[in-house]
């Protein structure tokens, strides 16, 4: 998601090439946290990760955050983290923020929270850590505060794998992005990367922009009126499927524009998210690809690194055992980039992703 809703996939190569480094470096050493999720060290002792965890969702209005929502209890009980019932802040930081006090009033040991905005979230990270109560961050990083680890994929790299696709597709003409919050992180990381790219990779694209905060009404409006003027597009970028997909192809079939891959006057569209929803918009051809962000992964090492957090455990950039790599912000926080696939009618039935096994 932002996405509120909203990671790279790594090259097998990449990944092995970067394990050989990592090897040669953690030789001879013992429990040196090397990146890998097996390899931690206690920075003061810590507990035994146990005690009540509190889940801050976000909002519930996106498939996406429903499917995380869906998976928090399931993954919280395979990792044997104590989870609360979750918390749902609807859209609003200010709420958010309130949320997590209250949390901390209940006493909890641990949070996971998906921050909405990523400059508000400090002040619920500072009563935090008044409290001693380590947090973990799902999905978006924050600018500042402390996190023991940020629970994400590589932002940058939806953008760039959006933009390779149509380039590859569209040789010249007229592209929209459908863009997340400003506010966000994930919001910025994926225009600005989107924007970098078809400049510098396809100069004949001219990247056309509706700024949409994560809100499907605002992208139904903004479309209708920038179709109105454009109704030459070429392509679309949404960078949340689970709240973009259906006001954009509700709106491209309002204006007889929704033609399926193969037909004249196709338009390409790239969407972000993963969601069963957008899978069978591939299938159907209403959309040709879509980025798997890993909704199952965040809930999964969401749990897994608040138990290593409450127990003391710290980690450091590297490759992990779970296809990632743990890499440090310029802010000095650590963060899992997990991988998130680029998913087409190639694939778009791969049982391995996590869209093709939700209702």
């Amino acid at each position: 998601m932002f996405d509120r809703t909203m990671g790279t996939p790594k090259k097998r190569g990449r990944a092995r090439s970067l394990g050989v480094v990592a090897l040669a470096a953690c030789t001879g050493l013992v429990l040196s946290a090397c990146g890998s999720t097996k390899d931690t060290v206690s920075s003061d002792g810590g507990g035994d990760g146990t005690g009540k965890v509190g889940v801050i969702l976000p909002l519930l209005t996106s498939p996406f955050w429903q499917s995380y929502n869906d998976y928090v209890p399931k993954m919280a009980k395979s990792e044997g983290v104590d989870a609360l019932k979750t918390v749902n802040s609807n859209s609003d930081p200010s709420q958010q923020i309130t949320d997590i006090n209250n949390q901390l009033n209940q006493g909890v040991k641990g949070l996971v929270v998906a921050p909405l905005d990523s400059a508000a979230i400090e002040a619920g990270l500072d009563q935090a850590e008044r409290k001693g109560v380590p947090v973990v961050a799902v999905d978006v990083a924050p600018e500042k505060g402390k996190v023991a680890m940020v629970v994400r994929a590589n932002n940058v790299a939806y953008g760039e794998q959006a933009c390779d696709y149509l380039g590859k597709h569209i040789t010249s003409g007229k592209v929209v992005q459908i863009m997340g919050d400003l506010a966000s992180v994930n919001g910025r990381d994926r225009s600005e990367a989107f924007r970098a790219c078809v400049k510098e990779k396809f100069p004949k694209l001219k990247v056309l922009e509706i700024p949409a905060k994560w809100e499907s009404d605002a992208a139904a409006s903004k479309l209708d009126t920038l179709l109105n003027a454009n109704p030459d597009i070429k392509g679309i970028y949404m960078q949340a499927g689970g709240v973009y997909l259906a006001p954009t192809l509700q709106t491209l079939k309002s204006k007889g524009m929704l033609k399926k891959t193969g037909e004249a006057g196709h338009i390409a569209i790239v969407s972000n998210d993963g969601i069963p929803q957008e899978f069978d918009a591939i299938r159907k051809g209403e959309i040709d690809a879509t980025v798997s962000q890993p909704a199952d992964l965040y809930a999964k090492y969401g749990m897994y690194y608040i138990k290593a957090a409450m127990a003391g455990k710290t980690f450091k950039p590297g490759p992990t055992d779970h296809d990632s790599e743990i890499v440090k912000l310029p802010s000095g926080i650590l963060e899992d980039q997990l991988p998130a696939p680029l998913v087409t009618k190639e694939n778009v039935d791969d049982p391995n992703l996590w869209g093709n096994s939700v209702g």
